[in-house]
């Protein structure tokens, strides 16, 4: 896979016309390469023969449940799995969760807010590493300059040092530029799986952040906020070796 939209995404869920509903999204998002299932044999059956690179599973099918399932596709492999289903109980996002899953979201959905979640998800898997370019190089903010190894900031003679967190943030952003990054990807690069909670603390590291690299923090031209979704780092963010 050379590009995200070239991904084979295997739909699970027993309602015709909600299969029908996630393939047209996709299908509008460019993701061409999709296959369905209406229940475990089936969903099984197409693992096996598809080889998807990522799996949107509901919860309750009419001859099992996704839980069940999703265990015995990670005896197969690690694909990335984002459970849909109308079940948002706490219980069940966290079995979910603690099963491995890569994201639960509770129908009803924004179709928007489907296709972020699913991007930032093969966005991780897949491309994160690749897109990772040598250490001693610097991204250029403007007038400021950030070295990416020490985490350091310089702006003439001044030198300002980033945090841990502010620098993982700085690198998520970096390596999906131009593109919007979801809260909870941001929150999972800082925290790990365990990031639930720590709405409010990243948007204190985003503050902080911005007053380290931005001009005019109030007023941001690099670290860009998308109302309701994440935040995004201006494309004109450029590196040089």
């Amino acid at each position: 896979m050379n590009h995200i939209h070239e991904a084979r995404i295997l739909l699970v869920d027993d309602h015709p016309d909600i299969l029908e509903m996630l393939k047209n999204i996709l299908n509008r998002r460019g993701f061409l390469r999709i296959r369905t299932a209406p229940d475990c044999e089936t969903a099984e059956e197409q693992f096996h023969l598809f080889e998807p690179e990522l799996v949107i599973l509901d919860v309750m099918l009419p001859d099992g449940d996704g839980f069940s399932l999703m265990r015995r596709l990670r005896l197969l492999s690690d694909v990335p799995v984002l459970f849909l289903s109308a079940r948002d109980e706490d219980n069940d996002r966290l079995l979910g969760l603690g099963l491995g899953a890569d994201d639960y979201i509770a129908k009803p959905f924004l179709p928007e807010e489907l296709v972020l979640r699913l991007t930032a998800v093969l966005n991780r898997t897949y491309f994160s590493r690749l897109r990772r370019e040598p250490e001693n190089q610097e991204l250029v903010l403007g007038e400021r300059t950030v070295l990416l190894e020490s985490g350091t900031v310089l702006q003439g003679e001044k030198e300002t040092a980033l945090t841990a967190k502010e620098l993982a943030l700085l690198k998520k952003l970096y390596e999906n530029r131009g593109s919007i990054v979801t809260f909870d990807a941001l929150s999972d690069a800082v925290w790990g799986e365990n990031y639930y909670g720590y709405e409010n603390t990243l948007m204190v590291h985003i503050r902080r952040l911005r007053e380290k690299i931005e001009e005019q923090p109030s007023r941001p031209v690099w670290l860009l906020t998308v109302r309701g979704l994440g935040y995004k780092l201006a494309k004109g963010a450029s590196k040089q070796p």
